[in-house]
């Protein structure tokens, strides 16, 4: 399966949470180990965004995909 795929398969388990508060999270791209995503709804223009960015999403990727080094955020 490739990376991109594996990402997204993670994304979809995290997605309930980011809805729950009126946010979600795109998938923009994955390259050479960091992915980049894009937060949209409330996640966009919270200021907790950055946390939910790195300690969440970012910790989720590390664990269950393998090669994820990074994950960045574009607007």
């Amino acid at each position: 399966m490739e990376m991109f795929d594996q990402v997204n398969e993670v994304l979809e388990k995290l997605r309930p949470f980011l809805l729950r508060d009126g946010g979600d999270v795109e998938l923009v791209d994955v390259e050479d180990g960091i992915v980049k995503l894009r937060l949209m709804g409330a996640c966009g223009s919270c200021p907790s965004s950055t946390i939910t960015l790195k300690a969440g999403i970012e910790r989720a990727l590390l664990e269950e995909v393998a090669g994820v080094v990074e994950v960045e955020q574009v607007f």
